[in-house]
């Protein structure tokens, strides 16, 4: 009966070509074309867990149930025949929402459990993600400025245009949320002399970036702490995050944005880097129960664009300054990084990353690759200053080209 289902559903394919192979038959399903994916079905229990939407998809797949030469294929595939469903699913909104609301009602993104839901993902070890990154151990969108740049290259000029956009000197104290492995603070006080304090509620990320900042000599310039963004104190003159806002969660965007403009001087700045949702899918996506979002990220929660401006506009004082879309840079990244994982499969398992583990991890990051590569979600550096700021953000080549084409 699953099957049945799941053919007929399959059979309404609008674009691309999906092949499944099951017991020796080949059955193909769309018109033909580009994306095209390939699936193996190696147990019928597949069809199934694949009922249940990505959750089902990821399990089955994490079990072996299915297999394909090609992941992120197979997640285009569906990412470019979704549009139907999106529709459906926003007809349904204003039924289903309440009760999602009441289901959620009791749920609140405290400190203590941001603290839990971070650690079940960056405390799965320093290990596993120093054989995925790069040498700057940047977990974040590289910056992909010239064809056949290097991981580690696309990375340095990422954290350079981050540097650049907040005119970053040796006077300035830059507050980061979000600290990763300290890639971002080591490379700020390195190359412009400016003083960082930056936080982290992980602490396999504190240990490993109070290390690295040690060996970088500039543990006069930086310090490093574990407190939940509500709690920071003072006031700076510039303050970045990179993708960090995808873990607060949908209910409390709002104080984020206020605690940051709260840390900043009257005329202070901040850069925000954030991966974002579809306007138009914001409001159903928030509250689904994902391969992502229970998997992955417990909890975590894209917000869009305009939730964005949303906030910035309500909940504080700062005016958005600049907006880049780096989102072609991220099917790179994420690229490089299953590469990575890849081509040390054998050294993760004889560190305790079983095979069950990998296959989840591997279709996490070609589950993102495709949804950048087919622009269901996006990538964007936003600046923002407080009222007395005066200046210009010197954005990136591609940036300023793009505003001049605009401008006619």
């Amino acid at each position: 009966m699953a099957r049945t289902a799941l053919h007929a559903l399959l059979s309404r394919l609008r674009t691309g070509r999906l092949t499944v192979v099951e017991r020796g038959r080949r059955t193909e399903f769309g018109p033909g074309g580009e994306p095209s994916a390939t699936v193996k079905i190696r147990s019928p229990r597949a069809w199934t867990m694949l009922l249940r939407g990505s959750r089902g998809m990821a399990e089955a797949y994490a079990e072996g149930l299915w297999d394909t030469p090609d992941l992120a294929a197979v997640i285009r595939v569906a990412a470019r025949n979704v549009t139907a469903a999106d529709a459906v699913r926003r007809r349904l909104a204003p039924v289903r929402e309440p009760a999602l609301r009441v289901r959620d009602a009791f749920v609140r993104n405290t400190p203590e459990r941001s603290r839990k839901d971070i650690a079940a993902h960056y405390d799965l070890g320093n290990d596993l993600f120093e054989l995925m990154l790069d040498p700057t151990m940047t977990y974040s969108c590289a910056f992909f400025a010239e064809p056949g740049m290097s991981l580690e290259d696309a990375q340095r000029a990422k954290l350079d245009l981050i540097c650049a956009k907040l005119d970053l000197g040796p006077d300035d104290h830059l507050v980061e949320i979000g600290t990763g492995w300290g890639g971002l603070a080591i490379h700020a006080a390195r190359t412009t002399g400016c003083r960082v304090t930056t936080t982290t509620l992980s602490r396999e990320q504190r240990d490993l970036a109070v290390a690295r900042i040690a060996d970088a000599g500039l543990s006069d310039r930086i310090t490093v702490v574990m407190e939940d963004y509500r709690h920071l104190a003072g006031r700076y003159d510039k303050l970045v995050s990179i993708e960090m806002i995808e873990a607060v969660g949908w209910k409390d965007f709002d104080t984020y944005f206020a605690a940051c403009s709260n840390l900043l001087k009257p005329d202070g700045l901040m850069l925000l880097q954030a991966i974002v949702i579809d306007d138009r899918a914001y409001s159903v996506e928030r509250f689904t129960r994902s391969f992502i979002r229970t998997h992955i990220f417990p909890n975590g929660c894209l917000p869009s664009n305009e939730v964005i401006a949303r906030c910035i506009a309500r909940d504080t004082d700062l005016r958005t300054v600049h907006l880049e879309d780096l989102t072609s840079s991220y099917v790179h990244t994420l690229r490089a990084w299953r590469e990575n994982v890849e081509a040390h499969a054998a050294r993760l398992g004889e560190l305790g990353y079983d095979e069950r583990f990998r296959r989840m991890w591997r279709l996490y990051l070609a589950y993102c690759e495709a949804g950048f590569a087919e622009r269901r979600i996006g990538v964007v550096q936003t600046v923002h200053a407080k009222p007395l700021w005066r200046g210009e953000v010197r954005a990136s080549a591609a940036a300023r080209r793009e505003a001049l084409a605009v401008a006619g």
